[in-house]
Order: structure tokens, then C-alpha cells, then sequence
């Protein structure tokens, strides 16, 4: 699979958990990628593995949109 594909499986995830009404809680990075912990409003959690780097990227807009909402 090329890597277009897994970023667009990864943004497509995280979107996913967005809709459902999730936020993004904890971000734990490391050389593979990085491991976002999101919950909801009824503390239910969620981990997503993301691997590519233009995912990471998302993922930050994300939170920073996140951020700016206070949500």
C-alpha cells in the first residue's frame, strides 16, 4: 500500500472518532509514530496508532483546532 493510502486510512480514522463525538486527550510520540489517546464526553477512550508523517500533521491541526474551540 503506499503511503497516500495509509495516510488517507489514518485521517480517515481520525475523523471518524471526531464525528463520534471524541477529542483528542493525549499524544504519545516515538520513532514508529505516535499513539493518540482520545475520549469522549462518557470517558470512554480510544487509542489510534498513526505511522505516517502527513497524519501526525493532521492530527496537530486538529488539536490546535481543538484548542481554539474549547472543546
Amino acid at each position: 500500500m503506499s503511503e497516500y493510502q495509509e495516510f488517507l486510512q489514518e485521517r480517515d480514522r481520525l475523523d471518524f472518532m471526531i464525528q463520534q463525538g471524541y477529542s483528542i486527550k493525549n499524544i504519545t510520540e516515538n520513532l514508529s509514530g505516535a499513539f493518540v489517546e482520545l475520549e469522549n464526553k462518557e470517558g470512554e477512550s480510544e487509542t489510534l496508532q498513526i505511522l505516517t508523517p502527513d497524519a501526525r500533521k493532521y492530527f496537530s491541526v486538529l488539536l490546535l483546532k481543538q484548542q481554539k474551540t474549547g472543546v
